[in-house]
């Protein structure tokens, strides 16, 4: 197949053009760099010429009300250049519990994104992640002051990057959903169980403590970010996955 993937070059784009390529597939990966601009739609027809299947990693550089103009003027210039160059399947990366959790504005405009997907002219799938375990010490930082890092109980199944791939590069080669898939980690923790962990692996002397009002996860309700009854748990464990890379 020939598959673009949209942010080819970020944590989880580069990782999939690696593994389409190493599965045989022709991919081309298409980012700013390689002078595609979702936003103004530049260069956007050049790299869906001929495409099967396009998968959009991308992010908005913001996390705020501006996202939602990201979402909606991106998620648009994709669908209509799809059209165009007769591509038979959209995929999207979005995340676990998004439509859940209205309070924030940026997975309100993953909601959007999702949206344009259901009701645009392409057949699609939507693959929603948990956590990624690359982004804990950025969540922790959020409350960290003075030896002490906040963090909700919020309940999460962290998944590692590598495993959020296989599943997309699953999805993008077979038959669209024309729905949605979830993916997670198979440990069931809580945020703040997941900051000691994670502060006791790295040697690191600060203390968590437990406040369900601190940081962006507070906002949460129950466990609306661990995957419904259907997701699909991938293999690998946070603990093994800290101490792999501790050893590398």
């Amino acid at each position: 197949m020939k598959i673009t993937v949209i942010g080819g070059t970020g944590l989880i784009g580069s990782q999939l053009v690696a593994t389409l390529r190493n599965a045989g597939h022709d991919v081309v990966p298409a980012s700013l760099s390689s002078g595609v601009d979702l936003l103004t739609g530049a260069g956007l027809d050049e790299a869906l010429a001929g495409a099967d299947t396009v998968v959009n990693v991308t992010n908005s550089p913001t996390f705020d009300e501006q996202s939602l103009d990201f979402f909606r003027t991106s998620g648009n210039n994709l669908l209509r250049a799809g059209e165009r160059a007769g591509v038979r399947h959209q995929v999207a990366l979005s995340i676990v519990g998004v439509d859940q959790v209205p309070e924030l504005d940026y997975y309100r405009a993953k909601v959007l994104q999702e949206d344009l997907l259901r009701h645009g002219p392409t057949a699609y799938s939507i693959v929603r992640a948990t956590q990624f375990f690359e982004f804990m010490d950025a969540v922790m930082s959020w409350t960290a002051v003075d030896g002490v890092v906040r963090l909700p109980a919020t309940p999460l199944r962290p998944i590692a990057s590598a495993d959020v791939v296989q599943a997309l590069a699953d999805v993008a080669t077979a038959a669209p959903l024309d729905g949605t898939l979830d993916v997670a980690g198979p440990d069931l923790l809580a945020l703040d169980e997941i900051g000691r962990i994670t502060l006791a692996a790295h040697d690191d002397g600060r203390r968590v403590v437990t406040d369900d009002r601190a940081g962006m996860f507070a906002t949460v309700r129950g466990d609306v970010l661990v995957g419904g009854p259907g997701a699909r748990l991938a293999p690998t464990h946070y603990r093994d996955w800290l101490n792999a890379n501790l050893a590398g």
